[in-house]
Parts: structure tokens; sequence; C-alpha cells
């Protein structure tokens, strides 16, 4: 019979805590799209509809739409309906949004040194 050696909860408690907080993260921002929006809502201020549309490449308007809305949902864009003729629609992060600032940079860092070191792998 093979004793296993019991865990501190202190240790579990806080694995449990970490890994509770990368899902949540994970079911936030996955999928191709939502770290782009974001990244491009970062950079480029705020946009338009059609504008953002043509800043994400790639995107269909449906699936921009769809994931405008779940990030307005979790507060980390703010959607604002102008009153012109026709109806404008701008996008733009909030200050919870921005928040999001530096892990997106490490994303960038980390994808940039990756391709470098891939490129480098196949001379």
């Amino acid at each position: 019979m093979a004793m296993t050696k019991k865990i501190p909860q202190v240790v579990s408690k806080e694995c449990t805590k970490k890994l509770m907080g990368i899902k949540d993260t994970m079911e936030l921002l996955s999928g191709k799209w939502k770290i782009q929006i974001i990244a491009t809502l970062m950079q480029k201020g705020t946009l338009r509809f059609m504008d953002l549309l043509r800043e994400v490449d790639g995107i269909a308007a449906k699936m921009l739409s769809k994931e405008l809305q779940e990030l307005e949902i979790n507060e980390l864009v703010k959607r604002t309906v102008c009153n012109t003729k026709p109806i404008t629609v701008e996008y733009e992060i909030t200050d919870h949004g921005h928040t999001l600032q530096n892990t997106i940079n490490e994303i960038a860092d980390w994808g940039i040194a990756h391709r470098k070191r891939l490129f480098k792998q196949q001379k």
C-alpha cells in the first residue's frame, strides 16, 4: 500500500484560486479575435464599427458584432451610439479594459520572440 503525501491546504487553495483565475480569463479572452479587438482599440483609440472591421484583418462583421457584445457585457469595451444620421456606433476600451494592457504587451512580446526563434531555427 503506497503512502501519499498530503498537500498543505494553503497551497491547494492558492493553486485552485490561480487555476480558477486562468479559467475565467481564458473563457473571457478565448478565441481568435477578442485580444486582437482589444489591442486594436488600445492602439487606435475610439473607433466606429466599420473602422474596427477594417483594422481587425479577416474578421467578419457578424463575428465582430458578437465579440464586441461579449466584451461590452464583461465591461472591457464601451459602446456609444452617436446621435447622427445615419446612426453611428463607436467602441472604446473601458478603464477596466485598460487593465489588460500589460498582459497584452506580454503576449505580443512573447509572440515576437517566439517568431524570431522559429525563423532562426529554420535557417
